[in-house]
């Protein structure tokens, strides 16, 4: 998938965010990193893959998207801040067999790395173990397009209505 046209739509969103916060001479990494583990967090837990001890079922496909979504946007936007761009994922990355719980602990442990060391080769493990989790829980990138673009739309409402 080419990522620019996302790309450049959350670099709308966060300069609309930040002009109408007051927040453009600010550097935001600190926050949009935690935004991402949260949102990672909220995902996992619309997935409960981790909840050995629960028999309650996961959530729905359309609300597990709009979760991953939400990471895709956090994804976007530490780029943005680091001036980096996700190239695209190279052949049979990581593409052995793994769990739903286990990407989600690649994932996490990825995102500290890249708090570390936010450099360009961490960024695209990151960006890619987030697309490897995504594929794991059964969205195409047609079906992630589509719903970042639906949940952007929503993101400047909310912004509109003072959110």
């Amino acid at each position: 998938m080419d990522w620019n046209e996302l790309f450049q739509m959350q670099k709308e969103l966060d300069r609309h965010i930040e002009e109408k916060h007051g927040l453009k001479s600010r550097d935001l990494f600190e926050e949009k990193y935690l935004a991402l583990l949260v949102e990672l967090g909220e995902l996992a837990n619309e997935t409960r893959c981790f909840k050995f001890w629960s028999k309650k079922e996961r959530s729905s496909q359309p609300v597990i998207l709009e979760e991953y979504v939400d990471g895709i946007h956090f994804l976007l936007s530490l780029g943005l801040e680091k001036n980096f761009r996700f190239q695209g994922m190279k052949d049979n990355e990581g593409k052995e067999p793994i769990t739903e719980t286990e990407q989600f602990n690649k994932v996490f442990a990825l995102c500290q790395k890249f708090k570390e060391n936010p450099a360009p080769d961490t960024y695209e493990a990151l960006f890619s173990s987030y697309l490897l989790l995504g594929e794991l829980l059964g969205f195409q990138e047609s079906d992630v397009r589509e719903a970042y673009k639906k949940k952007n739309e929503v993101n400047y409402e909310r912004q509109n209505k003072g959110y």
